[in-house]
């Protein structure tokens, strides 16, 4: 590891992209991610839903990112899938509950994002609502919302009690694995972050920090964890 650059994977998309002459599935991901992890302080590696991923593989991270993204399969937590769920992607699904066991059995940093959040609590255990209403307004529109921070947790200590985040989902946590500790909510009740206990840096946020450059409280605290990796 380098100890002035710590190196964080970032999960990816696969999809049909196009690129100069190029119409082709690539592996893709939101800049923003990629530099939020730079001016964090760190490297970012991308991880496409491809290959074998676990502890041995992901091994060389100092931390790992568990991007946003398209819905996870309801299946994964024993349930039908509502109408209004998207299309499922299996071998994403299994790519990233493959990240997220390796990271845990390392005892990895780990940042879970929007569906990110989502994949850590299935993964864990839990389940989710398949459909809230008024966190989504467009597509590629974030809702701004202000949420409520418990005393006491990691979150608390990088946020503060109380800010505005921006989201753009239209699913939530449900069932909350065992374990895992609600650390913030919206004004609704929604479950807008949890962290792992016992673990050294495992948060899951509903909403989506890569969108603003000039706050990076989460992935500096990520990548300050890192940077002493065990």
């Amino acid at each position: 590891m380098s100890a002035s650059k710590p190196l964080v994977g970032i999960s990816t998309y696969l999809e049909r992209t196009r690129f100069g002459h190029w119409d082709v599935e690539a592996a893709v991901l939101h800049r923003g991610y990629l530099d939020c992890v730079v001016q964090a302080g760190g490297n970012p590696v991308m991880l496409p839903p491809v290959g074998a991923w676990n502890a041995e593989t992901i091994a060389f991270l100092d931390g790992l990112v568990i991007a946003g993204g398209a819905d996870i399969d309801p299946a994964a937590y024993g349930a039908e899938p509502d109408e209004r769920t998207g299309t499922p992607n299996p071998a994403r699904d299994e790519a990233e509950f493959a990240l997220v066991e390796g990271a845990l059995k390392l005892d990895l940093p780990l940042l879970g994002v929007c569906r990110g959040m989502q994949v850590l609590n299935v993964a864990l255990g839990g389940t989710l609502h398949q459909h809230v209403e008024g966190h989504n307004p467009a597509p590629a529109v974030f809702e701004h919302t202000e949420i409520e921070i418990a005393e006491g947790t990691a979150l608390h200590g990088i946020l503060g009690g109380r800010t505005t985040v921006q989201c753009h989902h239209h699913q939530s946590l449900d069932r909350v694995a065992a374990g895992l500790r609600v650390t913030a909510q919206a004004p609704d009740g929604t479950v807008e972050a949890v962290e792992l206990e016992g673990a050294r840096f495992v948060v899951g946020v509903q909403s989506h920090p890569e969108q603003d450059i000039e706050d990076l409280r989460l992935f500096a605290a990520l990548v300050d964890v890192a940077r002493r990796k065990a």
